[in-house]
């Protein structure tokens, strides 16, 4: 009775471990993705916006009008406008500077969702993933600029 009580035991914690370990690399695997993503636009790298966001993309954001100081939306980007945007930093040689923020910070994990922020230069961007088999890809981003944040 005794083994089997510390077999149970041994059983239980292997699934646990095994549960958490693979959140730790869902995690992982996330972050990676939002870093590809940042980079991409900071180092005008097209083939890591490739890789991170999916063709069907949706991007909007809200930019603070320096004259108004007010908000307005700044339109839809789309995922080839994304990687024609990282190409031209990449021509250009218009890259973030050295000390720009780039935090990602994953939010919640689930089973084919997740959700992530991520702290950039032109401000904050919530991130939408999705999970294809065993690898993740943004969906959907929308974003608020300046990093300043309204009182």
């Amino acid at each position: 009775m005794k083994t089997i009580k510390i077999i149970t035991l041994a059983l239980i914690f292997l699934v646990n471990f095994q549960l958490k370990a693979q959140e730790v690399s869902d995690k992982q695997k996330i972050e990676e993705v939002c870093l590809n993503y940042l980079e991409g636009f900071y180092e005008g790298d097209a083939t890591k916006i490739e890789k991170s966001v999916k063709p069907s993309l949706y991007k909007y954001g809200y930019w603070k009008n320096s004259e108004t100081g007010k908000y307005a939306g700044e339109g839809h980007m789309t995922f080839q406008q994304a990687v024609d945007y990282s190409k031209r930093v990449l021509e250009n040689k218009s890259f973030a500077k050295e000390d720009a923020p780039k935090l990602v910070e994953v939010l919640d994990v689930m089973n084919h969702i997740a959700v992530a922020k991520v702290t950039a230069w032109w401000g904050y961007d919530y991130l939408l993933l999705s999970r294809t088999e065993d690898s993740w890809i943004i969906e959907q981003a929308l974003w608020e600029g300046p990093l300043q944040k309204e009182d």
